[in-house]
């Protein structure tokens, strides 16, 4: 290599990847057009990330409630399939998401720990997806002479604020939940450490998800909450995290159009808790039947 070749080299700016957002199976750049520029741990600059609007929520509404029907229809089993097809292209790439959770600040011990982890969670929510009617559903008694049968069904679309304070784990953890049960869902990553959320996205993309059932935003949570919990086409939010002040607001918005609030106060992610059946019943609704006996 010539000198001049070599100062060419060392003054070449790198190409930051542009992180975009997840909306109807699409990557479309924020409507807005406003980006932050994430930071690795020595302050370097490492990728440009979607500020997304109220315009990209509304759109992924639009886009989570065209593909609720589809989705709640399908079979449980089939549901079973798709989530553990998920988990199978995450394993696939898991080192890129243990790279990227370097990048952002994380020892590579516990980078591979969550993105195993994450991997866990999807094929055990996998596994109930064609168990929990089961568990929720019952056939009660009645004086009349009728069957009287509850089952549970997806409450419709469902928004999410993963835990601020993990890159991968937290948002799989409020997402495969809600899928898991024949929602459709739109989430709202960590503003700190987006990275392994959007090419989650990627993920699902290439996976057999139908287009709008997983919808992924970047953004300022102060920015979008109120669209969130507001927005009168969602049937249910989830929030995750301490802020008691987000928590309040969020409950209050709610009653604007009786959604369900759920909130998550952040613990720890790798415990039994996060790992339930109670927590796809949070985003069921109970269907109550009558028929009577002889016809």
């Amino acid at each position: 290599m010539t000198k001049k070749q070599g100062r060419q080299a060392k003054s070449r700016l790198g190409i930051l990847k542009t992180y975009k957002i997840y909306i109807g199976g699409k990557f479309p750049r924020t409507e807005s057009g406003r980006y932050y520029t994430a930071q690795s741990v020595s302050g370097d600059r490492i990728a440009n990330i979607c500020l997304s609007s109220r315009k990209d929520f509304r759109e992924a509404v639009v886009a989570a409630r065209n593909a609720h029907k589809g989705w709640a229809s399908r079979s449980a089993f089939n549901r079973s399939q798709v989530l553990y097809r998920i988990a199978e292209m995450l394993e696939g790439r898991k080192n890129q998401f243990v790279e990227e959770m370097i990048l952002q600040g994380m020892t590579r011990q516990s980078a591979m720990k969550e993105a195993g982890l994450a991997v866990d969670r999807l094929v055990y929510y996998a596994g109930w997806c064609d168990k929990y009617q089961q568990i929720f559903s019952s056939v009660n008694p009645v004086a009349s002479s009728h069957f009287n049968f509850s089952v549970p069904e997806p409450m419709g679309v469902v928004a999410l604020i993963a835990h601020e304070n993990t890159a991968l784990l937290g948002l799989i953890s409020v997402i495969a939940p809600a899928i898991a049960g024949g929602n459709t869902c739109i989430a709202l990553a960590s503003e700190s450490l987006p990275l392994c959320s959007v090419t989650f996205g990627e993920v699902l993309h290439s996976s057999d998800v139908p287009g709008g059932v997983v919808n992924i935003l970047t953004g300022k949570k102060k920015e979008l909450v109120s669209q969130f919990s507001n927005h009168m086409d969602v049937n249910a939010i989830v929030y995750c995290g301490n802020d008691q002040n987000t928590a309040s607001l969020i409950k209050s918005n709610s009653v604007t159009n009786l959604k369900r609030a759920i909130v998550k106060i952040e613990s720890n992610l790798e415990s039994s808790e996060w790992e339930s059946p109670y927590l796809i019943a949070d985003t069921q609704e109970i269907k109550t039947t009558w028929h009577p006996i002889g016809v």
